[in-house]
Order: structure tokens, then sequence, then C-alpha cells
């Protein structure tokens, strides 16, 4: 049978989640009960909170006694994603719906986030109208303004709850049978990372890839894209990454726009999942049109790019900084790590005559990786190419498979 957690806070929406119980048993479905009541005892729960804040590693008597309700709700929220990560893992639910206001929403988030990509997730709340991002994160959840305040159940909240609960379980019930098929032999998926100015080597990789039998996924290094990749591997979905444009780091350097954060590089390692690196397009940090690039960089060597994007080349300083940061990520790794190092130029324009070539920028920045890799574990392939010749894509792709077909992940 179709299993659905339902997450709030049973002692303040009892009525809401009742109602909603009612509608999955009426559906054929059955339902777990998660209850992130800091202080609730409600007897609708199949989790109590003691159990969540448990969890989260904390004493639920101490808890209570601090009376702090931004701790708790902190609490509640790790303590409710360790728990509904690890029901997803064994199977015992097959979709997850939330409902409520600012509080219940910052609650539920967390748990959604903590989930695979493709598991279904929706969150039915007051905050769903305006800025999405901090419940959204880098995963699917599927977002409901629910019009009127999550307070009892009438003709409006009533309608938008049903379409809720009718949503989540079609989702349900075909993740349900995705995972049956699942069963069957499918292909392994590998990651590659991509950029307009890395699209022949990334392309390559690519094509070798699906001729090795794998699934390929292209990410666009644009911020999100990164973020997207990782999240994946994180999932549990990605076998291998071919980590071919790793350029989000040097706008989270210098202050870009296409930043993914301080901790892009570091998932897969965490996880020991096999990867091939290089450093495609660190040399290039993108802004938008030319009047928004910020005032301290007006003398630095700008490219218009296109008319939203303007790029500014890295210098020797930082090339030198994002070699020691990407040899400090590499070297912490657990699985097997590859470093592909393309000596006559990152990208498309950082060749011989190209308007980014800069022959001291990228020697600061390999020289900057040999020093911090040595003694590693990390094996540094020094191409005597461009990231773009021929054969460069194709020797990553095929590292790979051998990294893949040979190490067995935790």
């Amino acid at each position: 049978m179709t299993t659905i957690a339902l997450l709030g806070t049973l002692d303040t929406k009892g009525e809401e989640y009742g109602w909603l119980h009612a509608q999955f048993r009426e559906a054929g479905a059955d339902v777990l009960m998660i209850d992130v009541g800091p202080f609730s005892s409600s007897p609708l729960a199949d989790v109590t909170s003691d159990e969540v804040i448990t969890a989260a590693g904390v004493d639920p008597v101490g808890l209570r006694e601090r009376r702090d309700r931004g701790e708790a709700m902190g609490v509640m929220g790790q303590g409710a994603a360790i728990i509904l990560r690890r029901l997803a893992g064994a199977g015992e639910i097959d979709g997850f719906l939330a409902i409520g206001g600012s509080g219940g929403s910052s609650v539920a988030a967390p748990s959604m986030q903590a989930l695979p990509v493709g598991f279904p997730k929706v969150l039915v709340s007051t905050m769903a109208s305006g800025d999405v991002s901090p419940y959204v994160g880098e995963t699917d959840v599927t977002m409901m303004y629910s019009v009127v305040d999550v307070a009892g159940i009438n003709s409006v909240s009533q309608a938008i709850l049903g379409n809720a609960a009718a949503a989540i379980l079609g989702m349900a019930r075909a993740y349900e049978r995705r995972r049956a098929e699942a069963l069957q032999e499918v292909k392994p998926v590998v990651g590659v990372t991509m950029f307009g100015v890395t699209t022949p080597a990334a392309n390559e990789a690519r094509e070798r890839l699906g001729e090795l039998g794998y699934e390929v996924l292209v990410f666009h290094a644009t911020g999100a894209g990164g973020l997207a990749m990782e999240k994946l591997v994180d999932s549990g979905l990605i076998v291998g990454v071919c980590d071919l444009t790793t350029t989000e780091l040097a706008d989270d350097l210098v202050g870009g726009v296409l930043t993914a954060g301080p901790h892009r590089l570091e998932k897969a390692g965490e996880l020991g999942v096999p990867q091939v690196v290089s450093v495609g397009a660190l040399d290039m940090v993108n802004f938008g049109p030319m009047d928004t690039v910020p005032a301290q960089f007006a003398e630095r060597k700008l490219l218009v790019h296109n008319p939203t994007v303007t790029l500014m080349r890295t210098t020797v300083d930082e090339n030198a900084e994002l070699g020691r940061r990407i040899a400090r990520k590499l070297a912490a790794a657990t699985g097997p790590v590859d470093l592909y190092l393309p000596l006559r130029g990152v990208s498309a324009i950082d060749v011989e005559g190209g308007p980014f070539y800069d022959a001291d920028a990228d020697e600061a920045l390999f020289q900057a990786l040999r020093i911090g890799l040595a003694g590693s574990d990390v094996v540094v392939h020094e191409e005597d190419a461009a990231i773009n010749d021929e054969g460069f894509g194709r020797k990553m792709a095929d590292r790979l498979h051998e990294l893949i077909t040979t190490t067995v992940v935790k």
C-alpha cells in the first residue's frame, strides 16, 4: 500500500492533519504521522515529538525547559530530516506532505531538502507566494500557496489541501512504479559539468561515456547547475562525476554571480564517489551586463560575452588561491580522484592568441595544485593540450570509467 508521510505540529494543526489523514485512508493509502510540535504529545502521532527531538541528539526534557522557540524549531527540523531520510531510504514511505505557516514550513524544509531528488515532496505554505528559495534549496520540492492561513478546515482550505493530497498521492504512486522498474537493469548515471567555453570537451566526454554504457547528465556550471549535480550525488543517483568545468569556484572566490557556494566540489569526495576533475573556465568570473560589474573591477580585463553576461579574467593571485582551494578539497576525498590539467589553456578563450590567454595566471593555478596535492592519493595528469583540444574530454571519460568499474562506493 502507498504510504504518505505527514509532518506537522499535531498539537496546533491536529484538525487539518486529521482531515488529511482521512482523505488518504479513503483513497486507499496508508499514512505515517510525524509530530514536530516541540511541546506536543498528540495521540495522532506515529512518530512522536520526543522521537524527533532525540533523533537530533537533543534531550527532550532539557529542550522544553529552555523554552527557546528558535532552538526548538531548529531541533525539530534536524530530527525530522534524519527520520524521513531513513524512512525513505528503507522504502517505508512513498511521498511526503507538510502544511504550515512560516514556522511549520521552516521545520518541513530541511526534511524535504534531505530527501533524494525524485522522491515526492509537497509543501503547502503561507510563504509560497514570495521567495521560496530557503524552502526549496537545490531539490525538487513542490510548493503550493495556502491562500488562507492554515487555521482549520473551511471551503477554501479544503479545496487547496484536497488538491495537495491528490497531488502527493499521484506522485507517490508513480514513484512506487518507478522504484519497481528500477529493480530491473538500468544504465548507471554519471554527471558532466559544462560551460559555453568548455563545450567541445564536455561533449566529447559525454559522447564517450554514452558509448561506454552510461546515462550522462550534463550540468551547466551556472551556480545552480553545480549545486544540482552535488544534490544528485548526495541522493545516490550518480555513480561518478566528470567535473570538467569548475568555474563556479572562481565566482565564489571573487564575488561573481554564478557561485555555487564554498562547498562546491566536496560532495562526491565526501561520499567516496569516483571523480575526474579539471579546471575548466577558471580563467573567468561572471557578472551581468557591463554596467553591473562592480566598480572595483573597472580596470580589470573584461569581455562582453553577450548582452547579459560580462566575463572578467582571473589574476595570478586568484588562480593561485583557486589552486590551493581545489587541492584541499580533492586531497580530502574519501574516494578515487584524478585531476586533469590542460597546460595550453583552460577555456576556449584562454588559448594562445585568445582574449583571456595568460600563461602566468594559468601556471599559478597549476603550480598551486601540484604543491597542494603532493603526497596525496590524487593522480595528476598534465596534458600538453588546451581543454577543448580533441582527446582531452575523451581521456577524462575513459579514466572515469576505469575508476567506476574498479571502485566500490561505501
